[in-house]
């Protein structure tokens, strides 16, 4: 591990606290410039609904993770500060204050912007049951004593109905209510008296299983109209208690800590620990309460006094709560005009639909670029396997795979073909425990030896070794990338990965496995590093090696792409190599501790975020290395999670035309005018100067330009009838066409 008390050489300290940013306020600088895509003009109308939706989905995990934490340790006292000086409670406090922006941002957009054009465009959205006509009526009433009714659980609450568990994340109805016929009623729980009336509080949960949005009747200039479930609930409410006056109902949502840990050196299963602690998950402290603009006061008391919330961690909404309901509105047809086109993944030019696989790889490595590219070839990698008389043994990790996944399947098939199948599930996957202990049981079922990882670490790399044997006796087969084995999100990630049979990674590749099954640690590796013991150091070895050079006035540069950046000692070192000359170029979709401006680093650092209609994830690292290039990709960003806690695997591209096409990928992303944003001194993220919207002769669309290229490529091909094996891409010539 990086010494994080090292001497620096540099008349600056750059380990003092001005010089970074708080991750958590740097996160939600990230979903502000997500919410910027909801904002922009220039994007189709149904795009920014989509993105306006996934503000309010990351902002959800964020509160039941990261808040979650921030109020554990105020809680226990915790006063230890972060790197950017901050302690816990400094931080919430922030946290607090950024989130109440955001969310007033994000219901601005919502009710100014979104809402006008959608009807403008044919989709009216009805924003409360009292705005509906008579006809309107007559349909929902129906609907809910069809649909709805025998759904519900109405809950009241006296003294032998004490206040109900509300689900995390769930969506409710609260309403204090009043009997029809008064009478003397003692030990009422949560009873107050207001005008000669006893008000008892119930509320109904909004089902999760039924559609939240309902289509009305068209209307009679065609416009489409929806409504949602609980405006059709909240109408109704008198039907749930019939002997009841409703005083009044609204809305309510809580957010729970959802982050669970354990002691793993005292759990004898950890499957059966991960499911008992799923369990609680529903159950724990509630952090945050969203209710709707308006709310009685009274009501609101109630529930905040049952929750146990404090009064800032009250969201008063001028809208409906839970904008995720935007992405089913998404998926509406009848809309495609107002939405992008969709892409189709291509083939790759490598690879024939029947293609042996294994044939294919041995004459040449094989990049993947997801999602410009089709995912396939490595599902099929992994069903030929299975089929394959020569493969002796497929050996995997996954960490989030889909809900139907071939991949599964086939290693579930590869076993029952009698291979040696070892798979790597890791069910501490967050937000994927549940679904990976499905796919673990069913892959031990099928005969595959399944384990879950190594103590205390996360197994986070993405590795799968086919060990084949042929006429010149054991080959390996090897799979390294940098996203998850997910054919779903394939299609929405943008990954990299390498598929090749390179003897050197096959050897590491098989010292990984041993190492995660058993107890065997290798005296060394040929190309991999891996965390949590080796990749950190190599990082910081690759940095000072650039740091180095430029003392000696040889050619010096790096550039990085990853999801986050939020490593003290990688972000030290990073500000000592650009104090020396070093020219960094940084490419940070998310979280970004560092600073750019700090004295001494000579404006050496510059920060780009770019944010499209994929999600950008994959990670690669160049360094000029005096003139000699060298290019790297991984599973780990540089986050003391990836480098100190968790099994992570960087690996270098080696082959010359792969190294061409993966600086292809940074320089395009180094050149794209339209959707970055560059990080300035004072934390906040400005379009670059030259910022194009994509009209012009010019412009890049980093995304847009991938699109082109492979979908120009595929053409070439077909046209040519005859498999592509090579592709140098024409960057300037791309532009320019």
């Amino acid at each position: 591990m990086g010494d994080k008390n090292s001497k620096s050489d540099n008349k600056y300290d750059y380990g003092r606290s001005e010089y970074y940013y708080n991750r958590e306020l740097s996160w939600l600088a990230f979903n502000n410039r997500v919410l910027g895509e909801a904002r922009d003009k220039e994007i189709p109308l149904f795009e920014r609904i989509k993105f306006l939706s996934i503000t309010a989905s990351n902002l959800d995990e964020f509160f039941m993770v990261r808040v979650a934490s921030l109020k554990d340790m105020v809680n226990a006292g915790y006063t230890k500060k972060d790197i950017a000086g901050m302690t816990p409670a400094e931080q919430l406090e922030g946290v607090n204050r950024a989130t109440h922006e955001l969310v007033g941002l994000q219901y601005l957009v919502y009710n100014k912007s979104l809402l006008p054009l959608l009807a403008q465009n044919g989709l009216a959205v009805v924003e409360s049951h009292e705005e509906l006509t008579k006809k309107d009526c007559a349909f929902v009433d129906r609907y809910f004593q069809d649909y709805v009714y025998p759904v519900l659980t109405p809950m009241a609450v006296d003294s032998s109905r004490p206040f109900p568990l509300i689900r995390n994340k769930s969506l409710n109805l609260g309403a204090l209510v009043s009997r029809k016929t008064v009478k003397s009623r003692r030990h009422l729980f949560n009873k107050k008296s207001v005008q000669g009336k006893e008000l008892e509080f119930a509320t109904v949960q909004v089902p999760s299983v039924l559609p939240r949005i309902i289509q009305l009747p068209e209307a009679a200039d065609g416009t489409k109209r929806v409504i949602l479930l609980e405006q059709i609930i909240e109408r109704n409410m008198d039907k749930l208690f019939l002997n009841y006056n409703i005083e009044c109902s609204f809305p309510f949502r809580i957010m729970r800590n959802a982050d669970f840990s354990f002691d793993e050196d005292e759990t004898e299963d950890l499957l059966k620990e991960i499911e008992k602690q799923l369990k609680k998950r529903q159950w724990g402290q509630a952090i945050r309460l969203e209710v709707e603009e308006g709310i009685d006061r009274r009501l609101l008391d109630i529930i905040r006094k049952e929750l146990m919330i404090d009064e800032r961690d009250i969201y008063s909404i001028p809208g409906p709560l839970d904008l995720t309901f935007l992405m089913k509105m998404y998926g509406m047809e009848g809309f495609e005009h107002l939405k992008y086109s969709p892409y189709t993944p291509q083939p790759v030019p490598e690879i024939e639909a029947d293609d042996d696989i294994f044939e294919r790889i041995r004459e040449q490595d094989i990049l993947l670029h997801h999602p410009y590219q089709t995912f396939a070839p490595v599902v099929d990698f992994i069903k030929q396997a299975a089929k394959d008389p020569r493969v002796l043994a497929i050996k995997q990790t996954l960490y989030r795979v889909s809900g139907n996944s071939p991949i599964i399947a086939a290693l579930a098939q590869a076993a029952e073909n009698g291979k040696q199948v070892t798979v790597l599930v890791e069910l501490k996957a967050r937000f994927d425990e549940e679904n990976n202990i499905v796919w673990a049981k069913k892959l031990e079922q099928a005969g595959c030896h399944v384990i879950y990882g190594l103590v205390g670490l996360k197994t986070h790399c993405k590795i799968t070794l086919v060990v084949r044997r042929e006429e010149e006796g054991i080959r390996r087969y090897v799979h390294l990338g940098t996203g998850n084995y997910n054919d779903a999100t394939a299609k929405l990630y943008t990954d990299l990965g390498i598929l090749t049979c390179n003897e050197a990674i096959g050897e590491d590749a098989t010292a990984v496995f041993n190492m995660l099954s058993g107890y065997s640690e290798p005296l060394g590796w040929n190309h991999l590093a891996l965390a949590p013991l080796w990749l950190k150091d190599r990082f910081l070895y690759l940095i000072n090696r650039e740091k180095e050079n430029a003392v000696e006035k040889r050619p010096a540069r790096i550039v990085a792409k990853m999801n986050s950046l939020c490593d003290p000692d990688v972000i030290r070192a990073l500000y000592e190599a650009a104090a020396k000359g070093v020219k960094i170029q940084l490419i940070v979709r998310g979280i970004c501790c560092l600073r750019t401006g700090v004295e001494g680093t000579n404006d050496n650092i510059e920060v780009r975020s770019i944010v499209g209609n994929f999600l950008e994830h994959a990670r690669i690292f160049y360094f000029e290395n005096a003139g000699d290039p060298e290019l790297y990709m991984a599973s780990a960003d540089w986050m003391p999670r990836n480098l100190e806690r968790r099994v992570e695997i960087l690996f270098p591209v080696l082959n010359a035309d792969l190294k061409e096409k993966v600086w292809h990928v940074l320089e395009v992303q180094l050149s794209d005018t339209c959707k970055s944003q560059f990080l300035q001194a004072d934390g906040s993220y400005r379009k670059a100067e030259n910022r194009t919207d994509g009209k012009e002769k010019n412009a890049v669309n980093a995304q847009e330009l991938f699109c082109r290229e492979y979908v120009s490529l595929a053409a070439k091909k077909e046209k040519a009838g005859q498999q592509a094996r090579t592709f140098k891409p024409e960057y300037n010539q791309a532009i320019q066409n």
